[in-house]
């Protein structure tokens, strides 16, 4: 957070100059929410109940003919969170036949563990884990976490879409339906994490602060094998929940009702890695409180009001300083460090994906993302 910056905070949502390059109009609405209400209006998110209902129809009908003599119709992510839990629900219920993907890297809750069982076993779903090699992949997120970035949730995100494409091809399979929804993730603000897909960014990373400077079990998936698999093998991802009428809170006491589903009572807490960081990492060294962005996406959506996000916002990321203390512990026992050694990497100065090597710098980069979208216009229009 750049301290000579005048505070500012968006008129209509809670997003803020937190977010150093957030720009406000005249009316003192902030670029993202500007953004996301133009993206709410995109379908099918904005379409009326009747219409969603026959394009979700239409959905599956398709999917199901593409998965014709195949053993699976389709691909769906199982963290054992409320979203993706919904979703294979809800593809069971449609009469798909669904392979669940799961990919463990080490950081799994006792929850999601339970979830995950208790969900495919209740709805018989077959389950795929990805069991990745714990000392290689704790050492690349040690390596982020050195590189001092906010970008340090990277690894696991590339691990999943790398899992899920990978066993998609593998299978044939041309749909992965995944449980984002638009309502309460249209908005992030770039400079709190960007280079998902970047294989020269997170290659870097772990070259300069790696133990052994190249990763040997772990695949890195990049921006160009996710057009390879896009246009090529023609597999598509599916924002499902974007299709229904979808309630998180109603949805969780729904689950915990069929499902035996269990509630972590905070956000992502299927992941203890992923909770401390956005919790106590992120807003302590960086700054950056991912609560502004998921409440200002429900703001644009209509789902809550300002008032309401501005008065959750007070609330803190920790009921009490022992559950910090306690989550630090455990964190640096994961990581066989010491708390001097945590403090020292806190301390360390704070960087940006701009300080190293990474993909979109390259001019072929760029050469590449507007022959791609050139050649998605073309596919679209000669659907």
């Amino acid at each position: 957070m750049n301290n000579n910056v005048k505070y500012q905070i968006c008129t209509r949502c809670v997003m803020d100059t937190t977010d150093p390059d957030i720009v406000f109009d005249k009316n003192g609405y902030c670029n993202h929410c500007i953004k996301a209400i133009d993206w709410l209006k995109r379908p099918p998110y904005c379409l009326p109940l009747i219409d969603k209902e026959k394009a979700l129809k239409e959905l599956i009908q398709r999917i199901k003919k593409s998965g014709k003599r195949k053993k699976y119709d389709c691909i769906i992510g199982l963290s054992g969170g409320v979203d993706s839990s919904y979703v294979a629900y809800l593809v069971k219920n449609w009469g798909l036949r669904p392979l669940a993907i799961h990919v463990d890297n080490g950081w799994d809750s006792e929850k999601s563990v339970r979830n995950i069982e208790n969900i495919c076993r209740t709805l018989d779903i077959d389950l795929y884990t990805n069991v990745l090699d714990w000392n290689e992949f704790r050492d690349l997120q040690m390596a982020f976490l050195k590189a001092s970035t906010p970008d340090s949730d990277i690894p696991a995100d590339n691990a999943i879409f790398e899992t899920l494409y990978r066993v998609a091809s593998k299978y044939r399979i041309k749909y992965i339906l995944t449980g984002y929804n638009t309502s309460s993730e249209s908005i992030l603000a770039k400079a709190w994490s960007q280079g998902y897909f970047d294989k020269k960014y997170i290659k870097g990373v772990y070259r300069k602060f790696g133990k052994k400077r190249k990763l040997k079990n772990i695949p890195i998936l990049s921006q160009y094998q996710v057009y390879y698999y896009q246009l090529i093998k023609r597999i598509k991802s599916i924002n499902t929940l974007d299709y229904v009428i979808y309630d998180k809170e109603e949805t969780k006491n729904f689950l915990e009702r069929e499902l035996k589903w269990q509630d972590y009572g905070r956000k992502h807490g299927e992941s203890t890695f992923t909770r401390i960081f956005q919790e106590f990492i992120l807003p302590r060294k960086f700054g950056f409180d991912k609560r502004k962005a998921h409440y200002s996406s429900l703001i644009a959506a209509g789902q809550l009001s300002r008032d309401e996000a501005i008065e959750l916002l007070k609330e803190p990321l920790y009921a009490n300083d022992m559950d910090a203390v306690n989550d630090i512990s455990f964190f640096c026992d994961k990581f066989g460090i010491t708390k001097d050694e945590f403090e020292k990497i806190m301390a360390l100065p704070i960087k940006s994906i701009n300080d190293y090597p990474n993909d979109y710098k390259t001019l072929s980069y760029k050469l590449v993302n507007i022959s791609i979208k050139l050649a998605k216009r073309f596919l679209k229009r000669n659907k």
